[in-house]
């Protein structure tokens, strides 16, 4: 499983990340692989991903592309634990993606809090359920963003920014 930490822009640019509303959060620049033996020649070949916003009542899904490296939200998931799992079934028996990605939230100051663990829990258990790679992307912002932009559904919105973050980091094929 890969962990992606993005480094923030201390000069806070303006993005518009899911909608034209501008928002003045910080705008990730750059995404670095945090385990040794993961690195972005572990994503060539991957073309087709679906993205989750963990949370322990609802789960923002959001499918995307590399060719295209944009996301689109789908419906969130309200079930949780194992009937949570089957409903992230579902959509990758739809989706049939290639690869998963899960934000995992952490403090401003980067350090960890109990929903850190909780999203990297939830992404072992992608990992042992479906057989497919699945990397970690530090999410901190992305609900607070979704909402500035005035998504309806901020949790899928927040997965949209998840995904489009990490495609964003992808190496060119």
């Amino acid at each position: 499983m890969a962990a992606l930490r993005g480094t923030r822009n201390p000069h806070a640019r303006k993005c518009t990340p899911v909608s034209s509303v501008p928002c003045a959060l910080p705008c990730i620049l750059k995404i670095e692989f945090l385990e040794a033996n993961m690195s972005q020649k572990s994503t060539i070949g991957l073309q087709t991903f679906l993205a989750f916003d963990f949370g322990i009542k609802r789960t923002g899904v959001a499918a995307g592309n590399r060719l295209t490296r944009t996301a689109s939200p789908q419906l969130t998931i309200t079930a949780n634990n194992d009937q949570r799992l089957a409903a992230v079934g579902l959509r990758v028996k739809e989706w049939q993606p290639d690869a998963l990605v899960v934000g995992v939230p952490f403090h401003p100051d980067g350090a960890a809090h109990e929903n850190t663990a909780r999203a990297r829990k939830f992404a072992r258990q992608l990992r042992a359920t479906f057989s497919l790679p699945v990397f970690e992307v530090d999410e901190r912002y992305s609900t607070t963003e979704a909402i500035a932009s005035g998504a309806k559904d901020a949790d899928a919105a927040s997965a949209c920014i998840i995904l489009e973050q990490f495609l964003r980091s992808l190496p060119d094929e």
